[in-house]
């Protein structure tokens, strides 16, 4: 006679996969039910319940996650971005370098920040160089799964299985796993996925407009004008060889050269060192162009390029406004506000000039780029009304880029040598970084993702309550029913197999903590080698090419590429075939399993 537990688990089970496919109550509010359940009934104790929120692992991504954000606030990345590509205009050498940079940061650093950081600028380099964002937004997603799987901090996934095997409540006596112990199958699928996303990504992905771009054509178009360098690659060129043209999001009105203007421009038109370019362009484009060593400046930014904290921001010119009939020059913004004008938009109306000779009017949207200062001087003012606020600028002093980045990179180092663990060594940079006021205080608990923590928690408890029941050792059974005529390694690629299919219509997390005790039950029943059996768990759930849903930076890209389901299927199926092939027989490799 079956258990009555395990009819409960399952039944709860198949409601938590259920809930999750069909998006019917959110991943967070499904476990919360699921565990509630299994604790009215006996299955999970209080304790049980909630020992996932000692679990140090799960504070390591947390943690993870800050830092993240963190560095996603300063110029850092942005600046290094340019400076990797600035001189890249062809689609393949521009993926040759994003695979390379975005995998190699991605071992190292949580990708689903990493991810949310780079996608700004990708999108601005598309819109620079006339390509359409769709061929590579999913590159982009793919690359930093292909490199967060290489090792234990990369992914939240990997800590969420490390999580797992540390606690003693799901299956007593696994060693926690190291940090490089990901690479043997990690590395190599770096290199082999890499090859594979810069041959076939232009062909296999579609050319479609993307959400943003349609979004964009109907926003407000302003008036912005820019200034070439004085050592910019644009000098002696004509605006169709410096692809002037075609910027995406900006649209070339007129040159300002000393008292001459050119409108009309035409494509031979030779540019010159302090010519002025009026563009007409959105508010995103423009505020791309403020933070990176292009080659054009804003006329407006000047010092405002040097202040630590800044903000794009739009506002409309109230009906009583003392700016009415003022010149942008003689508004005095920059005194009275803490504010530069970086382009006016007057609906229904075209304006030509250059900015400083634009005079306002009643209704004039502006786009500004603020200080610190600016919130309180414009508190009670009347002249202008706040909008929305675009882009947000930080800049940090050098010593604080080093502590920040050094600081990360010492944690990790220190903690692979096995000299302090990794959430102490992250605990003591967090301090650090509020002493160095590099991070505010009031904004950390801001940052921290609690839906995240309670859907990792809650599936610990779940995967507790799959053990306890034996509901684990019951599917396990059955798979290696299944799987076992083909032997060890065909049990290791029939758990993959399970595993990935469940976390590309769920979620990840949920798949690793599901197929987790199982994959474990089924190696100590079989009497293999235990680590395969949990590292094959790891690496089906987090390498999710196949849907959208499955994998968070995956999503993220989704709506800004315009994709569609099919997209990540007709690419991502074959590489989801070449990762399970790579991960079976390297994993059979190091650790002596083979088909008997």
């Amino acid at each position: 006679m079956i258990n009555p537990d395990i009819i409960i688990v399952a039944i709860v089970l198949a409601f938590i996969i259920i809930s999750l496919y069909t998006e019917m109550l959110g991943p967070a509010f499904t476990f919360l039910i699921g565990v509630i359940v299994l604790g009215i009934f006996g299955i999970l104790t209080p304790r049980e319940i909630l020992s996932g929120l000692a679990n140090e692992q799960i504070a390591v991504i947390i943690l993870l996650l800050l830092f993240g954000d963190i560095i996603r606030k300063t110029d850092i990345i942005d600046a290094l971005f340019d400076r990797i590509f600035r001189r890249t205009t062809s689609y393949r050498m521009f993926m040759i370098k994003m695979i390379m940079m975005v995998a190699g940061f991605s071992a190292f650093l949580n990708n689903t920040p990493l991810v949310a950081i780079m996608m700004p600028y990708v999108n601005s380099w598309s819109k620079r160089n006339n390509i359409k964002p769709s061929k590579l937004l999913i590159p982009l997603s793919y690359a930093a799964i292909l490199g967060g799987c290489a090792t234990l901090i990369g992914t939240s996934t990997n800590l969420i299985v490390n999580g797992l095997v540390t606690d003693q409540l799901i299956v007593p006596g696994l060693e926690p796993l190291e940090l490089f112990d990901f690479t043997a199958v990690g590395l190599p699928m770096i290199i082999l996925g890499s090859i594979y996303l810069i041959l076939f990504s232009n062909r296999l992905l579609p050319e479609r407009q993307d959400a943003a771009a349609e979004f964009t054509d109907k926003t407000r178009e302003y008036l912005v004008e820019a200034r070439i360098r004085t050592r910019s690659s644009l000098i002696g060129k004509t605006v169709e060889e410096a692809n002037l043209r075609n910027l995406r999001g900006l649209f070339l009105v007129e040159i300002s050269r000393n008292q001459e203007r050119l409108s009309a421009v035409s494509p031979s038109v030779v540019l010159e060192a302090g010519d002025v370019l009026v563009f007409a362009g959105d508010t995103n484009t423009i505020a791309d162009m403020i933070n990176q060593e292009t080659r054009l400046v804003l006329s407006q930014v000047g010092m405002f390029a040097k202040k630590s904290h800044t903000e794009v921001v739009e506002v409309v010119i109230s009906q009583n406004s003392t700016l009415i009939t003022k010149t942008v020059r003689e508004s005095g913004f920059r005194g009275k506000y803490d504010a530069a004008i970086l382009a006016v938009h007057r609906n229904g109306e075209k304006i030509s000039g250059k900015i400083g000779n634009v005079k306002l009017k009643a209704g004039d949207v502006m786009l500004l780029l603020v200080g610190d200062a600016f919130a309180q001087l414009s508190l009670d003012t009347h002249d202008f009304y706040l909008l929305s606020r675009v882009r947000e600028f930080r800049k940090l002093e050098w010593y604080k880029v080093l502590a920040l980045f050094g600081g990360i990179a010492l944690a990790i180092i220190t903690s692979a040598l096995g000299l302090i663990s990794l959430f102490m060594a992250l605990m003591i940079l967090m301090i650090v970084i509020q002493l160095l006021k590099i991070a505010s205080p009031k904004d950390i608990p801001k940052s921290i993702d609690y839906n995240l923590a309670i859907i990792i928690v809650l599936s610990l408890a779940m995967g507790t309550a799959m053990i306890k029941s034996g509901m684990a050792d019951l599917i396990a059974d059955f798979i290696i029913g299944v799987f076992k005529p083909i032997g060890a390694l065909g049990l290791l690629a029939g758990i993959f197999m399970i595993t990935n299919l469940l976390a590309s219509y769920i979620t990840n997390k949920a798949a690793a903590a599901l197929i987790f005790p199982i994959s474990v039950t089924a190696a100590i029943n079989l009497g293999l080698p235990t680590m395969p059996f949990v590292l094959v768990v790891a690496f089906a759930a987090a390498a999710n090419f196949i849907t959208p849903i499955g994998y968070q930076t995956n999503l993220m890209v989704y709506g800004p590429g315009g994709y569609k389901f099919k997209d990540y299927m007709r690419i991502g199926f074959p590489l989801t075939i070449m990762y399970l092939v790579v991960c079976v027989l390297m994993l059979g490799w190091v650790y002596g399993i083979t088909f008997r």
